[in-house]
């Protein structure tokens, strides 16, 4: 799903006062001296099997060719994707940092994560959901070492439907890290290694399904704050590549992975929304209509927001204001005899759908995992 993205390119003391405050206000602290030290120390003992996992260990799969995708100056990497055919379909390999390896329950790196509950991002800085040497060094799946992770098999048709997935506990080595803009230019020129050049083509094909299903897709631009030739701040939207989209749709699949198995056992962690209200859509195509975005009548907010270019001004405008119809997202625990709702998709995935892909950023991605592990 998508989130909104703000940067500020330049050194201005009142914007940094005026953030700071705000951290300040809504209660950001710092980890403690405690917090950092008991951090250290799971790192400097290594990665360790949580409580009931197991017992056989990660498995080597030090073979595989991944790659790490993400925006340049990353750390904490939480995902590589690999893929190869499968017959006339495909096979995707994609490596989850195995957090719960260095966050022992109990510990408390763990009650800090849990009181924090996400990486909190704000236009000037990161706070980390963990202390540094967890998010950005041992458990981040860095470009050359082994990384304990838990690793997703994806099994796709030809046309790019799922077929089947499984979990388990393996040992990792990421062959590369690189940039969005490194991918698209290895993609486009050709020259891209097989893993990478298959993203491209089962990205597009998970975004044919994505439009069969009727699902949302919202392709908002990050913003950063830079000052012009005069000195003075301004809004500046960066591009957004087709490897991006391509990428974000691995980690859609792999969570729709995981909320099938999640609902086939009666136990997990979903993520939910509901559709969005005729009065948010009418009010999203009045504003189409102000910006000169034509919306035909019997085209859907689905068909409509999908297609829009966010490197176009007023498309980018209408983007922005479309993340308006994704409102109340939720959670969902399920449990056997436990009552469910009537409804419990995603509505803008348009299917059933757990978060399981960034646990070095969210905290629920973490147990979420250990829960597909267990049925898995």
């Amino acid at each position: 799903m998508p989130s909104l993205r703000y940067h500020v390119a330049l050194d201005d003391t009142e914007l940094a006062a005026g953030f700071q405050a705000i951290r300040d206000e809504i209660g950001v602290e710092p980890f403690s001296e405690a917090v950092l030290a008991d951090a250290q120390a799971a790192a400097e003992r290594g990665p360790t099997l949580p409580p009931d996992a197991d017992l056989a260990g990660w498995q080597d799969r030090t073979d595989l060719d991944l790659v790490a995708i993400d925006p340049p100056g990353s750390l904490d990497l939480d995902q590589a994707y690999g893929a190869e055919r499968r017959g006339e379909g495909y096979r995707i390999h994609y490596a989850i940092a195995d957090v719960a390896a260095f966050v022992a329950p109990g510990s408390l790196t763990e009650q800090a994560s849990l009181e924090r509950g996400v990486t909190l991002y704000a236009p000037d800085k990161r706070t980390s959901l963990h202390p540094p040497v967890i998010n950005e060094d041992v458990a981040s799946l860095r470009q050359g070492v082994d990384r304990p992770s838990v690793l997703w098999t994806i099994d796709l048709d030809a046309a790019g439907k799922l077929l089947d997935s499984t979990l388990k506990r393996c040992t990792v080595n990421i062959n590369e890290t690189m940039s969005y803009r490194a991918a698209q230019d290895e993609i486009d020129s050709g020259s891209a290694r097989t893993s990478l050049a298959l993203l491209k083509e089962i990205g597009q094909l998970r975004q044919q399904r994505e439009r069969d299903r009727g699902a949302v897709s919202l392709n908002l631009p990050a913003q950063e704050v830079e000052r012009d030739s005069h000195g003075h701040p301004q809004l500046v939207f960066d591009q957004t590549l087709p490897v991006e989209n391509w990428n974000a749709q691995i980690s859609l699949l792999t969570g729709i992975a995981a909320a099938h198995h999640m609902v086939d056992a009666d136990m997990g962690l979903l993520r939910t929304l509901p559709t969005p209200d005729p009065e948010t859509i009418e009010g999203l195509r009045r504003t189409a209509r102000g910006l000169g975005v034509p919306w035909p009548d019997d085209m859907s907010y689905a068909d409509r927001v999908r297609d829009l270019n966010p490197n176009e001004a007023h498309e980018a405008a209408l983007l922005m204001r479309s993340a308006r119809g994704l409102r109340g997202a939720g959670y969902l625990a399920l449990a056997p005899g436990a009552e469910r709702p009537s409804s419990f998709e995603h509505s803008a995935i348009a299917s059933i759908y757990a978060h399981v892909t960034a646990p070095l950023r969210r905290v629920g991605d973490r147990y979420a995992n250990e829960i597909v592990l267990a049925i898995c």
